[in-house]
């Protein structure tokens, strides 16, 4: 059951990603976001980690629909997460770049990732049915690290 379930979200979500990617002109990008989530790498841990055995959804999101994915005692769902984020450049975690030093350095993410990132973020508010892009922003900004040329970006977007 889990799986019907988290399928079912999947289509949702990428769904709406769709409308809003057709919105800016980004056809290609809204008819294959996300592909990847249909992957068994990925598909099974995501299913398993969001629903219950009895399909049911767990309760890991806040109000605003947060979560943290890098987190979650799930050695699973952990790895897909990193897959998920390394094969998708509109995740701005795959603009990091590891330093020698340990340090992290944010790169510029190209205008049409950003925009994706956008329709990633309201088609993913309107499937969980918390539609405020803005709220959910403004609440985890913070936590996002983002070279200053794409937060503009996105700040002039939102």
């Amino acid at each position: 059951m889990r799986y019907f379930k988290y399928l079912a979200y999947v289509i949702r979500h990428r769904w709406f990603v769709m409308l809003e990617c057709f919105q800016y002109g980004l056809l290609w990008q809204g008819l294959v976001h996300d592909l990847d989530k249909f992957l068994p790498d990925e598909f099974i841990p995501y299913a398993r980690f969001f629903h219950n055995p009895d399909g049911s959804k767990r309760q890991i999101r806040d109000k605003t629909g947060y979560y943290k994915p890098d987190d979650t005692g799930d050695p699973a769902f952990d790895f897909a997460w990193f897959l998920h984020q390394a094969r998708n450049p509109h995740h701005w975690q795959y603009w990091i770049l590891p330093k020698d030093d340990g340090t992290i350095k944010p790169v510029c993410m190209p205008r049409r990732y950003v925009l994706e990132m956008l329709c990633d973020w309201r088609g993913a508010g309107r499937a969980q049915g918390t539609p405020n892009t803005q709220a959910w922003y403004a609440k985890n900004k913070d936590k996002l690290i983002l070279h200053p040329t794409t937060r503009q970006l996105v700040e002039e977007n939102l």
